[in-house]
């Protein structure tokens, strides 16, 4: 059979990326599978639920960034400080008064307690049982289609895979700060040791990371120091949430300073400082601690990537196709390690791919769907985001509608003291298809999931607004929204005809 051109250019291509290269005659697994975050548990579990033999290699803790250091014990501690912001609010609730003691180390405690109790589904006896072989210690890739397992006890063992999966996450970025070495620094990785709140604490970034946990610490008494060095909080979400997040953090006592850019640490006397630049000088700010929150960055190093000559891209993850493919096409990657996105659920997402791909190949693949992805960033009020937004629309020159309804507006949000925050659709010009949804407000991750599935499956506004939502519920939002963009369409000319007719009827 005649391979189609662009098929036999790609075997040419793979067959000089192979050269030099010694094949096995045999394998012992289908796949090989480096990591055991959420990308690598997820791309195990496949290939295991369609039986094939496939080794999970994790170096340190089963469940990876997620559920060790990540969106598990952070939402544990949020959830916890959120009770206590409630518990202030009390008197707006109609309470006379209400008054919590705590202690920070049984707060922390608790996060940890959390950790084990989810701790349980990502664990190596349930892969096991789930018919995957884990492997603890340091994987390295030596061929193509061979990986070198090296434990705690120094053996190593070399197993040979048709297909590799890389699934080596991410960590915490750390700047070359001149003096940070001097002060120290906790990052979203070692925080969790912390048994004693820092009187006062500088959070460096204004991400997601840096909001939730700056805003956390805050509510259980820290004095916080936001530094961020662009102009605004969350620079990846809608100006005007940046802006309505920023004033809440300032009401809640969070001292924000955008467009203040980390200089140097300095120690005087025994006490920490950092120095920000910004445009009228410098700000010496003292603290207790520092939590550097400025985004992870991909594992790419010390596990053979160098050796085979795999590339990296210019955000420094590993560089693929659309297929998850690496320089070698049976080799993938998937989750932080690939991007673009470092979020839970794309790595699951990412993983599927990866995982059916590597066993399927040869006769199908798979180009990875990345047209919808949502997020959220856990802060209180919360924002959830997917598709455009307007700064990102007119940057690329998008046009679009807008749609906004303020849940000052809600019943709901109104009879839970919850009515700070809005809903904000962007729709093709003229038609009712969604570009892009934001929003701020309680329970916004829950809220923005109606229009994910909305976009993924393009299903338009006028079908929101026909659709039932209970009553009351934070859900109607996404409702009243359409009908925003509905009443901004009504067909003026029939609404006077009707109106001339109403009147005719009356005589």
């Amino acid at each position: 059979m005649k391979l189609p051109r662009f098929a036999l250019l790609g075997a040419l291509r793979a067959r000089r990326t192979y050269a030099g290269w010694k094949r096995p005659a045999k394998f012992e697994r289908n796949l090989v599978v480096i990591g055991a975050g959420s990308a690598g548990l997820v791309a195990a579990y496949i290939a295991a639920t369609l039986r094939a033999e496939v080794t999970l290699v994790e170096k340190h803790r089963m469940g990876g960034d997620c559920l060790n250091t990540g969106c598990v014990p952070s939402k544990a501690l949020i959830k916890s400080a959120r009770v206590l912001a409630q518990i202030r609010r009390a008197t707006e609730y109609g309470l006379t008064s209400v008054h919590a003691e705590f202690d920070f180390a049984d707060i922390m405690e608790r996060v940890q307690r959390v950790v084990r109790t989810v701790a349980p589904r990502d664990s190596v006896e349930r892969y096991t049982q789930l018919g995957v072989e884990c492997l603890r210690g340091e994987a390295k890739i030596v061929s193509p289609w061979e990986v070198e397992v090296r434990g705690a006890d120094g053996g190593a063992r070399r197993l040979t895979t048709r297909a590799i999966v890389i699934a080596a996450g991410a960590r915490p970025l750390v700047p070359p700060i001149p003096g940070l070495d001097r002060i120290g620094c906790l990052t979203s990785d070692t925080l969790w040791d912390l048994r004693t709140l820092p009187p006062r604490l500088a959070v460096l970034g204004g991400g997601p990371i840096g909001c939730e946990l700056a805003q956390a610490f805050a509510r259980f008494g820290s004095r916080v120091t936001l530094v961020e060095m662009l102009p605004r909080l969350l620079p990846r979400e809608d100006l005007e949430i940046s802006e309505r997040l920023a004033q809440r953090f300032r009401e809640e006592g969070i001292e924000v300073l955008t467009g203040h850019r980390a200089a140097r640490c300095e120690l005087q006397d025994g006490r920490k400082i950092l120095v920000c630049e910004h445009a009228q000088g410098e700000t010496r700010i003292e603290l207790d601690a520092l939590l550097v929150a400025l985004g992870r960055v991909a594992n790419t190093e010390g596990y053979g990537l160098e050796a085979l000559g795999i590339p990296t891209s210019a955000q420094r993850t590993i560089a693929t196709n659309e297929f998850l493919q690496t320089l070698y096409p049976n080799i993938y990657a998937c989750g932080d390690v690939a991007g673009p996105y470092q979020l839970t659920h794309t790595a699951a997402h990412q993983a599927w791919y990866a995982a059916v791909n590597a066993l399927f190949g040869g006769w199908k693949k798979f180009r990875v769907d990345d047209s919808v992805i949502p997020w959220a960033t856990f802060t209180d009020p919360e924002v959830a985001r997917v598709g455009l937004n307007e700064t990102e629309a007119q940057a690329r020159g998008v046009p679009y509608e807008v749609s906004t309804y303020d849940l000052a507006e809600l019943d709901r949000a109104i009879a839970d003291e919850a009515a700070s925050g809005l809903v904000k659709v962007l729709s093709v010009p003229g038609k009712d298809r969604i570009l892009g949804a934001a929003i701020l407000g309680e329970q916004a991750g829950e809220l923005i999931a109606e229009l994910v599935a909305a976009m993924r499956h393009g299903i338009g506004l006028n079908k929101i607004l026909g659709t039932i939502h209970v009553y009351p519920t934070l859900a109607e939002a996404n409702k009243y929204a359409a009908g925003v963009w509905r009443k901004a369409h009504a067909p003026q000319r029939l609404l006077g005809a009707l109106q001339r007719f109403h009147a005719w009827r009356r005589g």
